[in-house]
């Protein structure tokens, strides 16, 4: 069988499997789960009829078994189907790994054997890695940087035919994080609440169908320190001091120190046009016209010192030379500092 690279796209594999293209072995790997999920989900659904899934599909967890055990059930025959289907769950944690090779050199043409190797990828420098590459459909499913979930967001709902506003994305973003799974999982509930799809999802959707304030979140402290309103920044940080619980200082640093980077990268461009802008901070063009507007409030030497000011605060909210000062009020100080 030629081999097949890791650059292999998602879209081309669900090609194929549509079209009934099949590979004696699916190697999914990686730190994202929500496509090694969608993937073995599909070939389960759709490449036995409800008949011959009976007796010729089965599922086996890692920790359960060894390479041995995986080995004799993909060697089968299938009984009244063209098709046998092997799904081997949590591969990372199946006993002797490496002696799966055995199979992987010569496999059963009528056996679909998928291994699901969640939360980390396969050591390059291993015999078994060289083979999968060869023998197999190896697919790496890689975590999503924090600035490609508002995109991906966007693109999830254009497949549904739904559009969502550039602010909403990033709301749902700064909420949930880059967990595609939660993330699709709020999406599904979107779409059935907001049965009418001729309306961009706005910020007030997501507040009302979700539970996020659209008032009161980190999205919304950064504009506020970004066109320096000092009412509004207080307003957000007493909320966060309420409700500590649904408002971590660690998100909440993490959020202002990559945006005051972005500022401090924008003050070093030669070429301030809108698309170089976008380009280079990595950010959607609607929300340029802010960088632009916290940049002419603090000047290059005055992020610097907001970045110090971060990685001090940061210190101080992982416990050390600070034994008591809640979270809350460590926030209230460094928004002090930061806006004065």
């Amino acid at each position: 069988m030629a081999s097949t690279q890791t650059t292999i796209s998602i879209e081309q594999l669900f090609k194929d499997l549509k079209n009934k293209i099949y590979r004696p072995i699916y190697f999914l790997c990686g730190e994202e789960p929500y496509y090694i999920d969608k993937l073995t989900e599909y070939i389960m659904q759709n490449v036995l009829t409800e008949a011959e899934k009976s007796f010729n599909q089965t599922v086996v967890y890692g920790k359960d078994a060894d390479a041995a055990a995986v080995t004799n059930i993909a060697r089968r025959f299938p009984m009244m189907a063209n098709y046998q289907l092997v799904i081997l769950k949590e591969a990372q944690e199946l006993k002797n790994f490496d002696e799966l090779i055995h199979y992987i050199k010569n496999p059963l043409k009528s056996t679909l054997l998928v291994i699901n190797y969640k939360y980390k990828s396969l050591d390059k420098r291993k015999i078994i890695y060289k083979s999968l590459q060869e023998n197999a459909v190896y697919y790496e499913s890689k975590k999503l940087y924090d600035n490609k979930i508002p995109e991906w967001i966007s693109n999830n709902l254009a497949k549904r035919h739904y559009k969502i506003d550039p602010k909403a994305a990033i709301l749902l973003t700064e909420f949930l994080g880059n967990d595609l799974s939660r993330i699709s999982n709020e999406l599904d509930k979107l779409v059935i609440v907001l049965a009418d799809n001729s309306k961009p999802i706005t910020a007030q959707d997501i507040e009302k169908n979700i539970g996020i304030s659209k008032e009161y979140n980190n999205f919304e402290l950064q504009n506020a320190l970004g066109t320096k309103d000092i009412l509004k920044a207080n307003q957000i940080i007493n909320y966060f001091a309420e409700n500590q619980k649904n408002n971590n200082i660690a998100v909440t640093l993490s959020m202002l120190y990559l945006f005051f980077t972005k500022i401090l990268l924008y003050h070093s461009l030669s070429d301030k046009s809108k698309n170089n802008i976008a380009a280079t901070l990595k950010i959607n063009p609607f929300f340029v016209s802010e960088y632009e507007n916290a940049a002419r409030h603090y000047n290059a030497s005055k992020v610097m010192h907001i970045i110090s000011l971060l990685r001090e605060y940061d210190i101080k909210s992982k416990g050390y030379g600070n034994a008591s000062t809640e979270a809350g009020d460590l926030l209230k100080e460094l928004i002090f500092k930061i806006l004065h």
